[in-house]
């Protein structure tokens, strides 16, 4: 494989916007020999962005043109299909749909007096966010914060979040682990929610479930062959 010089990242993987304006894209594809973002522009045409081949299986590669809120996938090697970004940072239509660029630099966090908590005495109160009010979403949650803080909760324990299939679930089959579910609406909508509950003394935590998801809308197996084993006998 060809040395690429990676720019500097936030996060290894995933679409991130730099410092110069450019979009730069990182994905693990080690089943596959050629990776190409198709990505949907201002102008409503498409573009084709070939990723290159760095060691360990990783692809990556940069577009000036690029802003974020709009859509792309990844076709691989030549395959008809164009899947999600395996770290894609949110999937308005779903885990089957197109990912969305994301500009996580772009919040205008309030929250910098806040320190964390110890991991002793806290009181933890676990979270629903799609049952917690009528309106099931990270806003309506966020109004209901300061009754929380007043009962003397510490913590709040958010069941998992990673967007799955359908209008309803409990977290318990997510397949895009970086992407918070639409059905909450969007991931600045998270950080407000995170941003409000530090302001009360509240600390934010997650419920995550990595040892199980899917199978509906997991596209990982296209990328690689390691994200599951068949080594451990198991019910998941």
């Amino acid at each position: 494989m060809s040395a690429v010089a990676a720019p500097p990242r936030r996060l290894p993987v995933g679409a991130e916007k730099l410092e110069d304006g450019s979009i730069h894209f990182r994905v693990w594809a080690p089943k596959c020999r050629e990776v190409t973002v198709v990505a949907s522009c201002a102008s409503g045409e498409w573009k084709s962005i070939p990723l290159t081949a760095e060691a360990d299986g990783y692809f990556s590669g940069s577009n000036l043109g690029l802003e974020p809120g709009l859509r792309y996938g990844m076709r691989l090697d030549d395959h008809s299909r164009i899947y999600p970004d395996p770290a894609s940072r949110f999937q308005p239509d779903g885990p089957d749909g197109l990912s969305q660029l994301v500009d996580d630099s772009s919040f205008a966090w309030s929250d910098h007096h806040w320190h964390g908590l110890a991991p002793v005495g806290q009181v933890v109160y676990e979270m629903h966010i799609g049952t917690f009010t009528p309106q099931g979403t990270w806003a309506a949650a966020a109004e209901q914060l300061p009754e929380r803080a007043r009962c003397g909760m510490t913590v709040l324990e958010i069941m998992p979040v990673a967007d799955f299939p359908g209008e309803f679930g409990w977290g318990y089959d997510g397949v895009c682990h970086f992407a918070p579910t639409r059905l909450y609406r969007t991931p600045d909508d998270f950080r407000r929610f995170v941003d409000r509950a530090h302001a009360l003394g509240l600390g934010v935590i997650l419920d995550v479930v990595y040892n199980h998801f899917g199978p509906s809308g997991n596209w990982l197996p296209q990328f690689s062959d390691y994200y599951t084993t068949k080594k451990y006998d198991n019910e998941w």
